[in-house]
């Protein structure tokens, strides 16, 4: 079975097309999660950490449709002839979309899949815009 990219990125943070639309990376999948889950980072604590940390980790799978949506990502990801990468995108990349692709990529591992995972925006500061949702 071939390996899998998985990308995280976020919106407010990409080039735009000509009418100002978010150009998103190139990927098989590109799952957009900003309207699909709440937005982790009101939670209490978890501000200036990312997606990397166990605490937002724990807040994102605690959204819900959160354990939903990684088993649909790792399904779809299993499939024989399945993708050779997926994105997931949110408002600034740093708390769902990081968290999202570091659960995913680690449940992929443990089923044997080699996994390469590459995070575009979450070493960038919190995104402060009243319209990230």
């Amino acid at each position: 079975m071939h390996s899998i990219r998985l990308i995280s990125f976020g919106y407010l943070h990409l080039p735009t097309d000509p009418t100002g639309r978010p150009i998103p990376p190139a990927a098989d999948r590109v799952e957009d999660v900003r309207d699909r889950l709440r937005d982790p980072a009101a939670a209490r604590g978890i501000l200036d950490l990312d997606g990397f940390h166990p605490r937002v980790q724990d807040v994102v799978l605690n959204t819900p449709g959160a354990h939903e949506l990684i088993d649909n990502l790792v399904s779809y990801a299993m499939l024989l002839a399945g993708p050779r990468s997926i994105a997931i995108g949110c408002a600034g990349g740093r708390h769902r979309a990081c968290a999202l692709t570091e659960i995913a990529g680690h449940r992929l591992k443990q089923l044997g899949r080699e996994v390469t995972m590459e995070h575009m925006h979450a070493h960038l500061p919190r995104v402060l815009n009243k319209t990230s949702s």
